[in-house]
């Protein structure tokens, strides 16, 4: 993991104050969420404009190095590059530009006379930015950016915090952070004579859908050969990828890509043998001639309870990690020491899929699209205060004003995306960095000028799995089937595409997140009413005690969600971690 800040006097011919940089020192400890004793840093100064750089890499064989210097210039890329040596592209260049720079990346720059930053097409890895009437900040982790503006005091946007509540990441380019914004996608900011402008590049306009099988297959190629140029870092990795393979469409996709560019690899598969995601692995596995580990869950002979740590020691790791922009009801990797051993996952393939939010659907109506653009932001009206909803409405309004499948496709990429998964893979960064393939920029940037119905369907990743490795275009698929095949007739010469689903089995669906039991419900239920206070600008007290009505929790993520961010107001966070906390036993639903 790598974490950039840059600073820049906003009056001609100022210096920064050192005091100013022995903050930006000391907060990086609290900001970095990994242990001190493994940062290394490297600082770049020149009169009016800093650049700090930190990283948890063991040693400089990553390549681009962390910091890439020139004749009064340095550049710092966070993420990865396709092709590294692109870096002297995006280094040397007048304008800052990543719009045709393959990789998972934001950009920081610094000159003599200006400070820039850019952020990819999905703002996967974020560039944050604030300013105090001396300095212009941008950086790569917004409490640091907020702690470097503020002298290491904290102020909570608290009417930002909204979003937090009603879907556990933001829905807007806010942060908790009291000035500090998130850079939009495929944007620049640029700091040169104490003033920042910043300029949008608009992601791309979807082409219409292909009339013809030419037309089809001209189209996948193009997308086809922009995955194939996303593994080419793995050529020197000196061993093979672990893949974390299941019975989906999209890990068997990479899968793919892998085996067409030649990366040798392994799978492995979490679950029990009769698994269909175990089964059908297996299959890909077998098809492809790779390695296929299975790893089954812990049994044991009498096993009527699980124990997980308490509510408030995972609160604060996944806000330490994901900056109090991931709830603490997703599951955030914890800390394992740097490892540069290449993983992979199909992680973010719906991206090829049109996205989440229209998968979603069922009705695709321009009036039921426009609704779930409400739902997205509006979601629990009645638990919130008027002033929230307001907020909500006005963050809605400009997708509103948008044709209803591209604002669902492009919102996606803007919030599920640059700010949803760009707070969670955090925690997966402090353990390395890996590949991946459906955040490339040109993938992305590709997929996007496919037409939303036709990538929906399905039929295009069917077909880049078929073109990129033939033996898997037969291979069963878990759970539903392939939405281009709904309501197909089959002739009897004609091969139908088969799917496995798990069987329903008693308990199989539990979640202890959501089903939590008596204990962990009492301790959710004790610690957001006991902040009621702090949440009040925000909820209806009201509305938030009816959720712990009865036995169960109603709304259990949404409580979570308030948990979270009562957390985060109360001072609980940053800080010294809790200590003492004694871990919590959930009995298993017979």
């Amino acid at each position: 993991m790598r974490v950039y800040l840059g600073l820049a006097a906003r009056h001609p011919g100022a210096v920064i104050p050192e005091e100013t940089l022995h903050i930006v020192r000391n907060a990086i400890d609290t900001a970095f969420p990994v242990p001190p004793e493994v940062i290394r840093s490297r600082e770049w100064h020149r009169p009016g404009v800093s650049m700090f750089a930190w990283t948890n890499e063991p040693d400089d064989s990553r390549k681009p190095p962390l910091l890439v210097t020139g004749p009064d210039r340095v550049t710092g890329v966070n993420g990865y590059l396709a092709a590294p040596g692109e870096v002297d592209r995006l280094a040397g260049a007048a304008d800052l530009d990543t719009q045709a720079v393959s990789g998972c990346f934001a950009v920081f720059r610094a000159t003599t006379a200006e400070l820039s930053a850019a952020t990819a097409i999905h703002r996967a890895s974020p560039v944050y930015y604030a300013e105090t009437p001396d300095l212009h900040i941008v950086g790569s982790r917004a409490l640091l950016v907020h702690l470097a503006a503020t002298g290491e005091r904290i102020e909570w946007d608290v009417l930002a915090l909204q979003s937090m509540v009603r879907q556990g990441y933001f829905l807007s380019d806010e942060t908790p952070y009291r000035g500090v914004s998130a850079l939009p996608p495929a944007s620049v900011v640029t700091v040169a004579g104490g003033r920042r402008t910043i300029t949008e590049n608009p992601l791309p306009t979807a082409g219409p859908a292909p009339t013809s099988r030419r037309q089809k297959k001209a189209l996948v190629e193009e997308l086809a050969d922009a995955l194939l140029a996303t593994v080419e870092p793995l050529r020197a990795a000196g061993e093979p990828v672990n893949l974390a393979l299941t019975g989906g469409r999209d890990s068997r996709l990479v899968a793919a890509v892998l085996h067409a560019a030649g990366i040798p690899l392994r799978a492995t598969t979490n679950g029990l043998d009769t698994h269909p995601d175990v089964v059908i692995a297996g299959r890909i596995a077998h098809a492809l001639g790779i390695e296929h580990t299975v790893i089954p869950p812990v049994r044991a002979e009498k096993k009527d309870a699980i124990v997980v740590e308490h509510p408030l020691a995972r609160t604060y790791e996944t806000l330490r990690a994901c900056e109090g922009m991931t709830s603490a009801y997703e599951s955030i990797v914890g800390y394992l020491p740097y490892n540069a051993k290449p993983t992979m996952s199909g992680q973010s393939g719906e991206i090829l899929r049109a996205g989440g939010f229209l998968l979603l659907q069922s009705d695709l109506s321009a009036e039921a699209l426009r609704r779930r653009i409400d739902t997205t932001f509006l979601r629990d009206k009645a638990l919130f205060r008027g002033e929230a909803n307001e907020h909500a409405r006005e963050l809605a309004r400009p997708w509103q004003g948008r044709p209803a499948l591209e604002a669902l496709d492009h919102m996606y990429i803007a919030y599920k995306v640059g700010r949803w998964q760009a707070g969670a893979r955090a925690g997966a960064h402090r353990r390395g960095d890996p590949v991946w393939p459906f955040l490339d920029n040109r993938v992305v940037r590709a997929a996007l000028g496919l037409d939303q119905l036709w990538r929906l369907s399905e039929e295009v990743i069917y077909e880049l799995i078929g073109r990129l490795a033939p033996p898997l275009r037969h291979v069963p698929i878990e759970g539903k089937p392939w939405r281009f095949t709904a309501g197909r007739r089959y002739y009897p010469w004609q091969r139908r595409p088969q799917t496995l689903s798990a069987p329903k089995t008693g308990g199989g669906g539990w979640n202890w997140r959501t089903s939590p039991g008596e204990e962990l419900t009492g301790l959710l239920r004790d610690h957001v009413l006991g902040h009621l206070d702090l949440l009040a600008p925000i909820v209806s007290p009201d509305a938030v005690r009816a959720l712990f009505d009865g036995p169960t929790l109603k709304k259990p993520n949404q409580v979570w969600h308030l948990y979270t961010v009562a957390t985060m107001l109360s001072g609980a966070y940053p800080g010294k971690a809790p200590e003492g906390l004694e871990p919590v036993t959930i009995p298993i639903p017979s």
